[in-house]
């Protein structure tokens, strides 16, 4: 037994000592390698009499396992030293010039949501925001969508696993964060927020992804009329296309949380074989509209005896691709840098209503 406690002593000394990698490999081979001294005291323990392995059989296992830990702990204290050693000297000198041009562009999508904050500034409205993993309250009964729309179904809607207090999804619109707006203004204060972001549906071709961008806008207030709607979105298609020849068609349509509802379409021409915004040759639907319903009100708060509003969603991908000339939804998400080359925007072309939004 002392044997192998001098033996302890004197490998740990030795693992100690090592002062780099090559030389603790070295130490970790002659101890536990395939003839190292460790080894060869376990192979010992097979032609040992059972009241001789029972004694020295846990003395052995002690101390490879000691060595072994010893080993580890040297590893770790070697690496670490080396780390902040090479840390230590590297170093990068901020004020050389840069060998490469700038590279690097803003993406389409974030160009179009920068000017859709700009041009909605200037009419008075707020940037709100809202999580993209909601509970199915504030995603489909607050707005009311009942129980057995389409919508809710699992071919349409992502659902989160596991246990929750409630159905958790990805958000399928970013119309929960009206309902959000609602609740944080009290119930007695005019609202007018836009609310871009991302939003999740099962689907995927050249016009749909799983993952795509949303903007929402909300107006609530006192005496708001569907011509104030029509005046806002007709405003905001002119600022963002830069036209002035942009017009609009509203035709009755469908959506649980509005009521009336209406799709907008735009008047569009055809120039060298393509749709061009503006003009009256043909219409396009670019978004969907209509006065909040009252169940909506109520949901977020406020009496609708009282107080009125009008929401309005579209697709930001939409936007983009209706004002660049873009063909295919999909090549957004490809990460192509040739693509991102092509379609992407300088850091400086910052929208402003002044200069024109468009780079």
């Amino acid at each position: 037994m002392t044997d192998l406690n001098d033996l302890r002593q004197h490998m740990i000394a030795s693992i100690d000592a090592c002062s780099g990698l090559d030389a603790l490999e070295t130490a970790r081979v002659e101890a536990l390698g395939k003839q190292g001294r460790i080894t060869q005291l376990l192979k010992t323990l097979g032609g040992m009499t059972p009241d001789e392995r029972q004694a020295q059989g846990p003395a052995i296992h002690a101390l490879r396992e000691s060595v072994t830990a010893a080993l580890a702990a040297r590893k770790a204290t070697l690496e670490q030293a080396a780390l902040d050693a090479r840390l230590a000297d590297e170093h990068i000198d901020m004020t050389l010039p840069v060998d490469a041009p700038l590279g690097g562009t803003i993406h389409p999508v974030s160009q179009v949501m920068d000017e859709l904050a700009e041009i909605f500034a200037d009419l008075g409205f707020a940037v709100a925001t809202g999580p993209e993993i909601e509970d199915d309250w504030h995603n489909f009964t607050a707005l009311n969508i009942p129980e057995t729309h389409p919508a809710r179904a699992m071919h349409d809607t992502f659902y989160l696993a596991g246990e929750h207090e409630r159905p958790m999804v990805l958000r399928t619109h970013t119309s929960p964060v009206q309902i959000r707006a609602m609740k944080a203004a009290g119930g007695n204060q005019p609202i007018r927020i836009i609310a871009p972001g991302r939003t999740y549906r099962s689907d995927s071709d050249a016009t749909h992804t799983p993952m795509f961008h949303q903007v929402e806008g909300l107006v609530i207030d006192k005496g708001i009329t569907l011509g104030h709607l029509k005046w806002t979105l007709e405003t905001f298609l002119r600022a963002f296309f830069e036209r002035d020849d942009v017009v609009l068609r509203l035709r009755p349509s469908y959506f649980p949380f509005t009521e009336p509802s209406a799709e907008v379409d735009v008047g569009y021409s055809v120039v060298k074989g393509k749709r061009v915004i503006g003009g009256s040759e043909g219409w396009m639907e670019v978004l969907g509209s209509g006065m909040v319903h009252r169940t909506v009100l109520e949901a977020g708060g406020y009496d609708p005896a009282e107080w009125q509003g009008f929401a309005f969603g579209c697709g930001i991908d939409r936007l983009a691709m209706l004002k660049y000339g873009m063909d295919d939804l999909r090549a957004f998400f490809d990460g192509d840098i040739r693509w991102l080359k092509h379609y992407g925007f300088s850091s400086l072309d910052v929208p402003t209503l002044s200069g024109g939004v468009g780079a």
